[in-house]
């Protein structure tokens, strides 16, 4: 498990990462809260940017803490590969909402050996290849049941090499 000061320095990295690649992820400041060999947890604040008309966080913004859920490992794994270059996207998103979450949300994968593993394999091979990866969202000052559950199939390839 990471200290608190690694994770504010992964917090930097994600939204340093999230500056240049994904502005729109970036926008929201995502806070890694725990990256550990069993969990994976994110928080997104809401606040002006991430409240909608009814004062709870925007379907956006809950889909964003979801996906970086599941791609924290992901990125980690990548950054640590060294032999290849992997690159991701996801592939499909299911979610079930349960509550509004009307508070700071944090967004929870407990599947990261299993990124981990996907990220080795695609690594490996040519081909692309693909696992489904569950988490869910709660409200730390509501209660710790979940606002809404989640699944997005994640889907790796290694890259090329340029001659």
């Amino acid at each position: 498990m990471f200290s608190v000061g690694e994770n504010l320095k992964l917090t930097a990295k994600i939204n340093a990462y999230c500056a240049l690649n994904i502005p729109l992820l970036a926008f929201v400041t995502p806070r890694v809260l725990e990256l550990s060999e069993s969990k994976a947890m994110v928080r997104i604040r809401l606040d002006r940017r991430t409240r909608n008309h009814l004062n709870v966080m925007y379907f956006g913004a809950l889909a964003m803490g979801a996906e970086l859920s599941v791609a924290l490992q992901a990125l980690q794994s990548i950054a640590e590969e060294k032999q290849a270059k992997v690159s991701f996207i996801f592939k499909d998103f299911n979610a079930e909402f349960l509550k509004r979450a009307d508070g700071h949300t944090h967004f929870v994968c407990e599947q990261v050996q299993e990124v981990k593993q996907l990220v080795q394999t695609a690594a490996l091979t040519d081909e692309r290849v693909e696992a489904q990866f569950n988490g869910y969202a709660y409200v730390p000052s509501q209660s710790d049941e979940p606002v809404m559950r989640y699944q997005l199939t994640l889907s790796l390839k290694r890259k090329k090499k340029s001659i």
